[in-house]
């Protein structure tokens, strides 16, 4: 099996791991609610992408155990 025959240098290491590196997200702004989100992507606070409605936004949790509890009593 082949061996390196030098050293590698740490500048070069550390260029190495440079590039493999996380980076961070690129987040923009919804027109609609102002809330940070990703590049296109829908927005999940009002559920709308490029001024079309395409989901309707799930309801905070309490609220939706409430109406799970008031249909499960009726």
């Amino acid at each position: 099996m082949a061996l390196p025959t030098q050293k590698r240098s740490k500048s070069r290491k550390k260029v190495k791991q440079y590039k493999n590196r996380l980076k961070s997200k690129i987040l923009s702004i919804c027109p609609q609610c102002k809330k940070p989100l990703l590049s296109h992507h829908a927005c999940p606070n009002c559920g709308k992408y490029s001024n079309r409605e395409i989901f309707q936004p799930r309801a905070d949790k309490k609220k939706r155990k409430e109406e799970i509890k008031k249909a499960k009593e009726k």
